[in-house]
């Protein structure tokens, strides 16, 4: 038989020289990268999940057909349904259009819809998301500009044209929603590709796929900006301190949770978080774990004076673990109490004196260290718990630099006091 003739494939005739049957179980269970079995039977490795795919050309395009995740489907179950498929090919029939074809038989099992598959999805990760804030988002999202438009597909039916019906609408009006959903999307039908639904080619992928048919949201956004990149807005560093003063009038929790957070230059999210046991008052340290940092790397924060004045004046509420705890029982601070302490100052969206927002205060104190101080900019990174994007800097850069932190930390809490 030669790889030429109409209706073959070069995996058969591989398959005829006697190169079927290459793996073992313990290679499998080792692998780092895709492998083959040979006869166009491969194993998709991401790190560590495991699927099998059948890869086969058709009408001149190159195919994967999901044969299903190992060890759910063992090697010799694998090699079983891979043989199938080359016996199709040997007749001249695509073996993804033949199982598309038999999704109504009895015998065969359904394809989950887009909808089903995002419910799993959801529900395997929802236990190791951190901020309540983003598992809520995840589905109302989906719900919002996904259900319409692919809700009730199969997975294994969603290609590159759907996804962009489900993204070009809001693409340029809403650029960071949209890249969340895109995110979102390529998720799921990963998801559903290493549970056996679908093939593996990801027609929700960004880099190398729609990448080159969508602008990226950071040119979209820097048009919307005037060419400018796109910025929390944030209090001038020489008006922090009236800020400051102001803040320490009020006696809330949220005005403390604001303040706290300005001294320390963390975000709201890792402040809300905040539980006693992360807090060591003897040693003037915060450490946060790597779950709740975004770059998921711990993060130890250095005291000031007025931080640990802060905590040390904080009741401790049985029961509740959280530094600043909410009305609810055994919750923090609503996710949205340090904006609403803002605009009862009058900042925020529409604000009588700014827009600026909590998050903002991190730029001000990044303003300040290198207007007003002679530290280091690699100092000021490490305080914000900015990750290092420069490879070979990074190799360098392995320390967390907090002896110089803890002096930068004391610095500006003394120059946020000094109205």
């Amino acid at each position: 038989m030669k790889v030429g003739q109409v209706g073959q494939v070069k995996e058969v005739t591989v398959g005829m020289r006697g190169t079927l049957h290459r793996l073992k179980d313990k290679q499998i269970k080792v692998a780092t990268k895709p492998i083959c079995d040979g006869g166009g039977l491969w194993l998709q490795v991401r790190g560590e999940a495991r699927t099998w795919i059948f890869r086969y050309d058709h009408a001149g395009q190159r195919r994967n057909m999901g044969l299903g995740s190992y060890p759910a489907v063992t090697l010799a179950e694998a090699r079983k349904r891979a043989a199938e498929c080359r016996e199709l090919r040997t007749q001249g029939i695509d073996p993804l259009a033949h199982r598309r074809g038999q999704d109504s038989a009895p015998a065969a099992p359904s394809v989950p819809t887009f909808t089903s598959v995002a419910a799993r999805y959801i529900r395997s990760k929802r236990r190791a998301w951190s901020n309540i804030r983003h598992a809520r988002e995840w589905p109302s999202s989906l719900k919002r500009y996904a259900r319409a438009i692919i809700g009730s597909t199969p997975v294994d039916q969603i290609d590159t044209a759907s996804i962009l019906k489900v993204l070009e609408p809001v693409w340029h009006k809403r650029p960071e929603t949209a890249s969340r959903v895109q995110s979102r999307l390529e998720n799921i039908l990963d998801y559903a590709a290493a549970m056996g639904w679908r093939d593996p080619v990801n027609p929700a992928r960004w880099r190398g796929h729609l990448s080159r048919l969508l602008p990226s949201p950071q040119t979209i956004k820097r048009q919307q900006n005037g060419g400018a990149e796109p910025h929390y807005e944030a209090i001038p560093y020489p008006q922090v301190p009236a800020f400051v003063a102001e803040l320490r009038k009020l006696h809330s929790f949220s005005a403390r949770a604001l303040e706290f957070a300005i001294l320390t230059a963390t975000r709201t999210g890792e402040v809300l978080g905040a539980q006693w046991v992360e807090v060591d008052l003897a040693a003037a340290t915060w450490t946060i774990p790597a779950v709740r940092m975004k770059a998921r790397v711990e993060h130890r924060v250095p005291l000031s004076n007025r931080a640990l004045e802060i905590l040390q004046a904080l009741p401790r509420i049985y029961g509740n673990p959280y530094v600043f705890p909410g009305a609810r029982h055994n919750k923090p601070l609503s996710s949205v109490a340090l904006l609403m302490c803002m605009r009862g100052l009058g900042h925020g969206v529409n604000g009588a004196k700014s827009g600026a927002v909590p998050h903002g205060f991190r730029s001000s104190f990044r303003d300040w260290v290198a207007e007003e101080t002679g530290f280091p900019a690699a100092v000021a990174e490490a305080a914000l718990a900015h990750t290092i994007t420069n490879a070979v800097q990074a190799a360098y850069e392995r320390g967390d630099k907090f002896r110089k932190r803890r002096e930068l930390m004391q610095a500006w809490a003394e120059y946020c006091a000094q109205a």
